[in-house]
Order: structure tokens, then C-alpha cells, then sequence
């Protein structure tokens, strides 16, 4: 690989690793913020989400530059491209972190998460922050046995959510409709963002293995 594409490729994926550290800060955060109604948290959170689009819109272009510059091709062009699909995903990463700050944020200084909820909630946020975390390690690492635990993290958001409007759904349900569709969201936020970390993920297997995997993105609009 030549010196100066190889450069290129280090500066892409030191940005990479800058946006998973971001998006990992600002979930936990929000999902803080989310359970303590602190409005300072949340309006950090939001005004924060600047940098991430800032660093998705650097590897972007530093992507670009390369492919005018370089030209790569086969495997280097894989590596180059495969860079903007993460960047993607972990750009809406950071929106949805923003999305459970601007719950939190709407609902205060009332908490948004009822009791009876508080507890899934801080599961969903613990795996969202472990997830996030094996990101930023998958892609300092390469290691597709990493990547390809985020899966199974996958799996457990989902029964997460699944147990969430369980209980929204329930007959003892007495926080009213308001509060029960913004709960549904949160657990919609959460379990994007895991889906978002499983396909970063597996960009970087393929990345080291040359093998695609089905994403986890399903068809259809998410939450704006």
C-alpha cells in the first residue's frame, strides 16, 4: 500500500474511533440525564451532537479527497468506501443519543421515565454503552470475533425493548398515553442505536474478512 494512502486510511480511522468515543459519551449521558431529569446533562448532550456531525463530515471528506488522490482499487477501495458506511452509522448513533436528551429535555423537570420503568431503562442503557464500547475496540482492533458478539448484545436490547411495552402495554398502566408513547420512543431509540452499532460492526468484519453479513437495518423511516 502506498505511503500516502495508507496515511489517509489511519486518518480515517482515527476519526472513526474519535466518533464511536462521541457517540458512546453522549447515549450515556442522555440516558443520565433521561433518569435524573438534568436539564445541564441534556442540553450538553444536544449541543454536542455538533461535533459528531462534524467528525462524520471530516471522514467524508478526507474519503473523497482519498479517492480523487489515490484512486484505489479492490481492496483498498473497499477499505476506503466501508469508512463513509461507518461514519453513517455512527452519525445516527449520535442522533438518537440526542433523541433520549430531547425526551428527557421535553418532560422536565418531570422525570420521563416512570418508576416502573426506571429499571429496563438503565439495562437498555447499560447495553447501549457496551455496545458502543465494542465498536470503538472492533475498530482499534479489527477483531472480527468482537464485532461479531455485538449480535448477541443485539439480541438482548431486543428483549429489553420486547419487556419494556410489556409493561406500557399492561393493564395497571397508569401514567396516561403521553407518557406511554414517549417511553415507546425511547425504547425505539435504544434499539436503533444498537442496530446502528451492529452494522458498524459489521463493516469492519467485512473490512478484515472480505465477507458481507446482513445488516440489521430494517426497511422503512425512523424516528426523525
Amino acid at each position: 500500500m502506498r505511503d500516502e494512502l495508507r496515511a489517509d486510511l489511519l486518518e480515517v480511522g482515527r476519526l472513526l474511533v474519535s466518533m464511536a468515543e462521541a457517540v458512546r459519551t453522549a447515549m450515556a449521558h442522555a440516558t443520565e440525564a433521561l433518569l435524573t431529569a438534568d436539564r445541564e446533562i441534556c442540553e450538553r448532550v444536544i449541543t454536542r451532537d455538533a461535533e459528531v456531525d462534524d467528525l462524520h463530515r471530516r471522514v467524508e471528506e478526507r474519503v473523497y479527497d482519498t479517492l480523487a488522490r489515490q484512486s484505489p482499487v479492490a481492496t483498498d477501495l473497499r477499505l476506503v468506501i466501508t469508512g463513509i458506511q461507518i461514519a453513517a452509522d455512527l452519525e445516527r448513533m449520535g442522533d438518537l443519543a440526542e433523541h433520549v436528551a430531547k425526551t428527557a429535555l421535553r418532560r422536565y423537570p418531570a422525570p420521563a421515565v416512570p418508576a416502573e420503568l426506571r429499571e429496563v431503562i438503565t439495562s437498555m442503557g447499560s447495553v447501549a454503552d457496551r455496545m458502543a464500547g465494542k465498536v470503538g475496540l472492533v475498530l482499534t482492533t479489527q477483531d472480527a470475533t468482537l464485532g461479531a458478539e455485538l449480535e448477541t448484545d443485539d439480541d438482548v436490547m431486543d428483549d429489553l425493548q420486547r419487556r419494556l411495552f410489556s409493561i406500557l402495554l399492561h393493564k395497571d398502566w397508569r401514567y396516561g398515553a403521553e407518557a406511554a408513547i414517549d417511553c415507546a420512543l425511547l425504547g425505539r431509540f435504544y434499539e436503533r442505536y444498537a442496530d446502528h452499532a451492529v452494522n458498524a460492526g459489521q463493516q469492519v468484519v467485512y473490512l478484515v474478512t472480505g465477507e458481507t453479513a446482513e445488516t440489521t437495518e430494517p426497511p422503512g423511516v425512523e424516528p426523525a
